[in-house]
């Protein structure tokens, strides 16, 4: 009779609880919600963004019109990278590769998102996004249809967003901002093979390795969204499927757009690139990001599992119902915090001075490996201090009743009034919280734009 090792086993246990979280929790697919009210405030203190001139809006067609002929080499040098540098990166098919010759306006758009491998049905609008209480002035103004993909109803970002003329003067900060959120708006839905569209049979990604829900429009986003590069060996042993993850491949690639457009006159789309590549690193930023269980250490999973073998299965239905309620709670948090303080025009809220902060920006530097050895190293190792924070701060309905289902239970919960009614300790530990993640989160990102800034400069 065959039998399992003792590692055998622990990596089988493991597997059990992991599977269990990343498909149970496919709903937690966005890590910040509405990332632009996080980029104003991050890259304000940014003079390559904060004294740029503006720019000329341009549509996606006319820039590929353009550099039709040289995007050939930019994305054929980004496939060779991405196969060098990336682990598990799906190889993009050769029949996908971008061509110029022969294609009107709109075949060069198509040819583009399909050597890109995002959602074809992505709308790429010319917008920039309103910011809290401030008026569009008569401006026009675009339904969300026009932005987005996705048709779900979420009153909680409460976007307005304004339509561009091509050639309408922007400012570089608005395009990144718009930019920064525009990921979540569905470029990265429906991309595999099993999420019932065509692109997803063509594109080559293979079958998607966790939390798809059909039920759950976004919930094929994951893992461009997610890196988790920091777990336990053994967590990698039972769980390997936790390695195909590659947000690091849409940060390159999207930076080499972005400064192929800055070096070659078409500085409306250079910082449109560099916003969509910002949003991955802020994702990445986010510890429920970069771990898959914080707050459950290797013993506990093992303990868990042989309660489920055992017959007995709440415990591991609890681990995974918390720790999705965990995940959701900090976003509502962070959103309803930092557009209170947007719509009460306080410069001096915690979160918005801890995105602006500055004070430490010499200690980051922007590189290739920096998604991996820097930014998701230093949010996996606060994700077990995050969860322990929420739990010890935040009304025990929202992160230890299994039974409360974050954002069904109370559809329009406001954790930010809610902490705001509790008592000054819980006060103080949400805030300071925040102000760790909102602070790295703001460094980040300005350390990402200063490089794509200084190599625009660059000959």
């Amino acid at each position: 009779m065959h039998r399992r090792t003792p590692i055998a086993s622990r990596a089988a246990a493991i597997a059990a609880l992991v599977v269990a979280f990343v498909f149970a929790s496919a709903g937690p697919a966005h890590a910040w919600s509405n990332h632009a009210l996080c980029t104003w405030p991050a890259l304000a203190p940014l003079p390559e963004v904060a004294q740029a001139a503006p720019v000329a809006a341009e549509r996606l067609e006319d820039f590929l019109a353009a550099e039709a002929g040289a995007l050939v080499r930019v994305l054929e040098d980004e496939e060779q990278w991405s196969r060098a540098n990336v682990p598990t990166y799906p190889p993009r098919p050769d029949v996908l590769a971008f061509r110029a010759e022969g294609a009107d306006p709109p075949e060069l758009r198509r040819r583009f998102l399909a050597a890109l491998r995002i959602n074809p049905e992505s709308r790429l609008t010319l917008f920039v996004q309103l910011k809290p209480g401030e008026s569009a002035a008569g401006r026009p103004t675009l339904p969300d249809t026009q932005v987005t993909t996705l048709k779900r109803s979420d009153t909680t970002r409460s976007n307005t967003f304004l339509a561009l003329r091509p050639g309408e003067p922007v400012a570089v900060a608005d395009v990144l901002a718009a930019a920064s959120d525009e990921p979540d708006h569905g470029l990265d839905v429906g991309l595999f093979e099993d999420n019932g569209t065509a692109n997803g049979r063509q594109y080559g990604f293979g079958k998607q390795p966790f939390g798809y829900n059909p039920q759950i429009e976004f919930s094929s986003q994951g893992p461009f969204h997610l890196g988790f590069f920091h777990e336990s060996w053994i967590v990698y042993k039972a769980a390997p499927f936790l390695l195909r993850t590659w947000p690091e491949y849409r940060i390159h690639l999207y930076t080499a757009l972005a400064r192929h457009a800055l070096r070659t006159g078409h500085p409306y789309w250079g910082w449109r690139f560099a916003g969509w590549a910002l949003h991955y690193v802020q994702d990445l930023a986010q510890p429920y990001h970069a771990r898959v269980l914080p707050g459950v250490g290797v013993p506990t999973m093992l303990w868990i599992n042989a309660l489920d073998l055992a017959g007995l299965h709440t415990r591991k239905d609890h681990a995974v119902a918390l720790v999705t309620n965990r995940h959701l709670a900090l976003e509502n948090y962070q959103l309803h915090r930092v557009r209170s303080a947007w719509l009460r025009h306080d410069d001096d809220d915690a979160a918005l001075r801890a995105l602006r902060d500055t004070r430490r920006d010499a200690e980051r530097t922007w590189s290739d490996a920096a998604p991996r050895t820097v930014v998701t190293a230093i949010a996996a190792a606060q994700a077990d201090a995050l969860d322990a924070a929420l739990e010890a701060a935040l009304p025990a309905r929202y992160i230890a009743d299994p039974a409360y289902v974050f954002g069904t239970t109370e559809p329009d919960v406001d954790l930010y009034r809610v902490v705001s009614r509790a008592g000054a300790s819980e006060q103080a530990a949400m805030t300071a919280m925040l102000e760790r993640l909102l602070g790295d989160m703001g460094r980040h990102s300005r350390a990402y734009v200063r490089a794509v800034a200084g190599s625009a400069r660059q000959p």
